[in-house]
């Protein structure tokens, strides 16, 4: 065991190289003041990001992603919370099975649902790109918001359901009361990983996205392919910085340890 533990980690130090460094090499770029994609930067200064803000097709795409990225977590949440109680509460024949078909969505590449959706949806029954759109991105989402809310009532004591139910209340204010309160941090964190997720999708966004709506992540990419700019490093760090932003909000608000630590169990 002793021998396991200096790999271990030396392999978790590799890992989160890999991982940051590259982060920061966009970070500092997008600080540059010359005129194209090198580092090290030439001097220092902040105007790719007031390009960045000012260019209109990425601010268009910023508020297609927003707008995308709250419909499927909304709709995540409303199947997924009601999936993760009958789950781990319910008295439903084959749980495991049921787990596994709303989370197979994780082990199926999104190319492949993708253009199963463009196929059938887009193309066979002619919906907009929005709405084909949304549908892709909930189906990608539910199994988000059934795992980490499941953690969430894998923590919770059931006795305190048994309690409230044995003292007469109705299953509907027993959830109301006391089973919601108990999944709220678990619902806040699922909505806070499926909307940071859906917005930063490309394969699935890549496939049914038009020229009418197109999301930030797309946006970008094609416009690296045009341009070698710093622009780009300019807008995802500003997509990094507000992420950031939220996961430190939610660290502060729930505790990621706190629902994540279920969901092993």
């Amino acid at each position: 065991m002793n021998t396991r533990r200096p790999v271990a980690a030396a392999l978790a130090v590799a890992g989160y190289v890999v991982m940051l460094v590259p982060i920061l090499f966009v970070v500092v770029t997008a600080f540059t003041a010359g005129s194209t994609l090198r580092f090290p930067p030439e001097g220092l200064s902040t105007r790719w990001f007031e390009e960045a803000l000012g260019y209109e097709p990425f601010l268009t795409a910023l508020v297609s992603s927003l707008q995308l990225a709250a419909l499927a977590t909304a709709l995540a949440l409303l199947i997924g919370v009601p999936v993760a109680v009958a789950i781990h509460r319910g008295r439903i024949p084959g749980k495991g099975l049921v787990e596994g078909l709303f989370l197979s969505p994780l082990i199926v590449p999104e190319l492949v649902v993708g253009l199963a959706l463009y196929q059938q949806l887009m193309i066979g029954f002619g919906l907009d790109s929005l709405t084909a759109l949304t549908l892709g991105h909930t189906a990608l989402m539910i199994p988000y918001a059934v795992r980490v809310t499941g953690a969430s009532l894998a923590l919770a004591d059931p006795h305190v359901e048994e309690a409230a139910r044995g003292l007469g209340a109705s299953p509907l204010r027993t959830f109301a009361t006391v089973t919601l309160p108990l999944l709220r941090p678990g619902i806040f964190s699922a909505a806070l990983l499926s909307f940071v997720t859906s917005f930063n999708n490309v394969p699935l966004s890549l496939l049914l996205q038009t020229r009418e709506f197109r999301t930030l992540p797309v946006t970008m990419l094609d416009y690296v392919q045009q341009s070698y700019d710093p622009m780009v490093a300019a807008m995802a760090t500003l997509i990094l910085a507000g992420t950031v932003v939220l996961a430190v909000i939610a660290e502060r608000t729930v505790g990621f340890a706190k629902i994540f630590g279920g969901i092993n169990r």
